[in-house]
Formats: structure tokens, sequence, C-alpha cells
């Protein structure tokens, strides 16, 4: 089988990893001109430590492992309000944590020891596509073209794959009310080492994470606003937004926008839940954020990627002869999933980003309310973080 991945991130090179091991013939291309460092920290949950370990990945992940802490809450003056402990994933935070780049390092090494791709193209991408019942007929930014049985689109919430196969994203992309950032900055001196910390003003908040490099921490802005169509691909615009509605926040907020306008890895884009009306249309087929999106509020990207490319290539090398039943049973096998994966814990961004100074203060109470043993054990059971049984692929 002729696989083409359209995308590099954690879930295409995990898929492009199990394919490689069912011996399939894997193309790989990536839009960057090179693989990606650093990045935010992301979390293991609910069933994908274990589908890491059936991989073979926990070795790698272990030697790159952040070991956070928990979560402050401060003032504006960086006093303590509240300190807490989520590592059973219903908060924040995991047992389990590492950097995006880290984690793509692992698994590229895990590909290079398997044999490798046949072809890993950065600096490309797919511009349009075209299939039949026998393939899909594939050109590249870069002028060249293949033929290709089965197209994997794992580029991303804005797919272009997707919107060539599925059309506009707009007929199953919800907007959920707000906006978020990242990027790197040098670690502060008040910036207490091993915890994430966060302030959080109306209609906003800033959190800085834990980073690989103890030089460097991840800044993570969550805002809650209308959407604004003008703000998408101007970065200007986007940075001079974040910097209004943190305007009057105090602690490491003013150091942390200064640093912003020249952080090389500034991400900025909605908060939006993706519900594709199905996951595979013909021979091309949607994983990780591609096609299941719930937003980074639901902490659970990650797992969703790892859990779908172990599903989908399972499939695909338990029945090689028979494409479209085995998209099928990835569907039916990951539906269920996500349905609960894609809820976010504690409700939307009303209850996380709350509109006045009287919401933030319920907010800190319910927090508190959450650190005891029994509420967090009926968290875990509603927030879609329990082990599922997944079908064990040979």
């Amino acid at each position: 089988m002729r696989v083409l991945v359209s995308g590099g991130g954690i879930a295409g090179n995990s898929v492009a990893l199990q394919l490689v091991r069912a011996g399939a013939d894997v193309t790989v291309v990536e839009r960057a001109r090179q693989q990606r460092d650093g990045g935010q920290a992301v979390g293991l949950r609910g069933s994908s430590p274990r589908i890491a370990e059936r991989m073979g990945l926990m070795p790698g992940i272990d030697r790159h492992r952040l070991h956070v802490r928990g979560m402050v809450d401060v003032d504006g003056r960086g006093r303590e309000i509240l300190r807490t402990s989520f590592h059973d994933g219903t908060g924040p935070l995991t047992d389990i944590e590492i950097t995006r780049g880290d984690l793509n390092q692992v698994l590229l090494e895990a590909i290079s020891a398997s044999g490798g791709v046949t072809d890993y193209r950065y600096g490309d991408h797919v511009v349009s596509l075209e299939q039949d019942d026998t393939g899909v007929e594939v050109a590249f930014d870069s002028g060249s073209s293949g033929r290709f049985d089965l197209v994997i689109a794992a580029d991303g919430v804005r797919s272009a794959v997707r919107r060539m196969a599925f059309g506009p994203e707009e007929q199953f992309v919800r907007y959920l009310g707000g906006y978020m950032s990242f990027f790197t900055m040098p670690t502060p001196e008040s910036w207490e080492p091993g915890w994430m910390m966060a302030h959080a003003v109306p209609n906003a908040s800033i959190a800085l994470r834990p980073d690989s490099d103890p030089a460097a921490c991840n800044v993570m802005i969550t805002l809650r606003a209308a959407a604004d169509p003008a703000l998408r691909g101007d970065v200007a615009a986007q940075q001079r937004f974040i910097r209004r509605m943190l305007a009057g926040a105090g602690w490491l907020a003013p150091a942390a926008l200064e640093t912003m306008s020249t952080a090389a890895d500034f991400v900025f884009d909605e908060l939006v839940r993706l519900d594709p009306p199905s996951l595979s249309k013909g021979r091309v087929v949607l994983l990780g954020d591609s096609g299941f999106c719930g937003s980074p509020m639901t902490g659970r990207g990650t797992a969703m990627a790892i859990v779908g490319a172990y599903v989908l290539a399972g499939e695909l090398a338990a029945a090689p002869g028979d494409l479209g039943a085995a998209l099928s049973r990835y569907e039916a096998t990951m539906i269920p999933f996500l349905q609960r994966a894609k809820r976010i814990p504690g409700g939307g961004i009303k209850s996380k980003v709350p509109a006045t100074q009287f919401g933030l203060g319920l907010a800190h109470l319910r927090l508190k309310a959450f650190a005891s043993p029994p509420v967090r054990q009926v968290l875990r059971r509603l927030s879609g973080d329990q082990v599922e049984e997944l079908p064990v692929y040979r």
C-alpha cells in the first residue's frame, strides 16, 4: 500500500511509524522547512500512555519527560492565591508531560529505527488531489506529483487536504468563544521552576509552563472574545489584540508581552471544535486535529492523535486488501472515544476565563473544591480521561 501522510506533526509521525512497521510504502510531506524543536508541553492522558507503551514510545518519552509539580494561581503582584496538583489528569496537568518538539523527536527516532519512510519531505505540501476508484493523484507545491492508495490528512485544524476532499471548514467548525496564543520566553527570576503558574484578569489569562530547557518557559494566553475574522493571518493585529486584552494585568504579563513581538515560535488561533460528518471520504482519511480537534481546552489533542494513529494504522494493516472496511472500522472505533475526549473539563471558556472579578473569585473556590479526592474521582469519570479498552493490533 502506498500511503501519503500530509503533516509531520505528532499525528502524522505516529501513523507513519505504525505504517512503516506494517510494511507500507509511506511518504510524509511537512510544510515547515525543518523539524520543529521545543514548543508547548503536551500531556498523555487516559488511554494514550497505554497506546504509547504498545508502540514502544515510552522509553523515549521518559528520557524527555517534564517533571511538573502542579499549578499555582497568583494575583497581579505575584502573591499565591491557590496551589494545586492535578497529576491524575483531572486538571490542566498530567503525570506524563513532554514538549511537543521532544515527542516528535521520539517519533522520528522510532521511524528511523524501523527502517524509515520511503520519502520524507520538508518544505512541501499538497496543492491538489483527485481520487478515483483505484487511487489518488496528488500534486505538490514543489511541482512534483504522485499516485497513492490512501491520503491521510494530518495537517492540523486548518487542514488544506481536508478542505480539498471535504469542502470548506465552515461546514463543521464551531467557534468556542475565544482565542489562545503560545510562545516561548526566557525564564523570569520570579517564576517558580517546576510549576505551572497562572494569573487571570477578566476575559483573559496568562500562564507560564516548564520547558525542557531550564533557561526558557512556555507562555500560554487564553482570551475570551467574539470572533474577529480580521485577526486571521495578521500577526501584528493578533499581538495588538493580546496587548489590549491583557492591558492592566500584573505579575509577569508585561515581561511576556515584551517578549511576544520577537518570539520566533509565536502561535495564535481561534478556539474551535471540529465535527466533520465522517472521518473519511473515499481514499482520504482525517487524523488528529484535521479530523477531531476539540480545542486546546480539552487538554487531549495529543492523546487523540496518538490513539487515532494507532487505530488507523492497525485497521489498515489488518485489512490490506479492503480499504473501505478498514476505514469504516477506524471510524466505528474512534467515534465513541472522541465523543468523550472532546469534552472540555469544567465547562467551556466561560468557566475557564470569567468575565468579571466576581467570576474569578468563584473560579478559585471551584478549584479548591476540585482538589478534594472524592470530587476528583467524579471528575475522572466525567472527563473522558478513563482508560478505554482499545483493540490490540499485531
